[in-house]
C-alpha cells in the first residue's frame, strides 16, 4: 500500500531536479514539481497498480515538464544563445568554473538527452527505470545517453587544451 507522506513526498527533491533540468528555470521547476504531486494525488485510486512509485512520479513530472517546454518553444533559440555565449567565454582552471561549464554544456543538450543524463548520471536511475519515465526503450535510452556524453566530451575537449 502506497502512503503519500512516506512513499511519495520524499521524492520531491528528485522531482524538482528533473523538472529543473528539463525547464532550466527554477520557478517553473517548482511549479511543475507541485503540479506533479497534485496529479499523483488526484490519481490515488490508481496507486494499487503502480509497480515503482519513483518511476511513476518522475514520469508524471517528465510529461508535465516536456509539455511546458514545448509550449514555450524554448529549445532552438535557447540552445543557440547558450552555444554562442559558451564560445565567447574563457575557461579557467578553477574547479567551480569547470563545474559551471559542465552544467552549461549539459543545459544546451537537446531536452531528451539532458533528461536522460540527469536521470542516469545525477539521479542514478537504472536504464529500465529511465525507459519507464521517458517512454523510450532501454536501447533508445542508452543511445541518447551515449550521444549526450559524447557531445559534452567533444565540447570540453577544445576548451581544455
Amino acid at each position: 500500500m502506497i502512503d503519500f507522506h512516506n512513499d511519495i513526498l520524499p521524492l520531491r527533491d528528485r522531482v524538482f531536479r528533473l523538472a529543473l533540468r528539463i525547464t532550466l528555470d527554477h520557478d517553473e521547476a517548482e511549479d511543475i514539481a507541485q503540479e506533479t504531486f497534485v496529479r499523483v494525488w488526484e490519481r490515488r485510486s490508481q496507486w494499487a497498480e503502480i509497480e515503482n512509485v519513483q518511476a511513476y512520479c518522475l514520469s508524471v513530472c517528465h510529461s508535465l515538464a516536456v509539455d511546458h517546454v514545448r509550449q514555450r518553444q524554448l529549445h532552438a533559440q535557447k540552445e543557440q544563445e547558450i552555444a554562442e555565449h559558451q564560445r565567447a567565454t574563457l575557461v579557467t582552471e578553477e574547479p567551480d568554473e569547470r563545474i559551471l561549464l559542465l552544467r552549461r554544456l549539459i543545459d544546451q543538450l537537446p531536452e531528451v538527452q539532458r533528461t536522460i543524463m540527469q536521470l542516469r548520471d545525477i539521479e542514478g536511475l537504472r536504464y529500465d527505470e529511465i525507459a519507464r519515465v521517458t517512454g523510450l526503450t532501454e536501447t533508445q535510452v542508452k543511445v541518447y545517453l551515449h550521444r549526450a556524453r559524447t557531445r559534452v566530451k567533444e565540447a570540453i575537449r577544445p576548451l581544455s587544451q
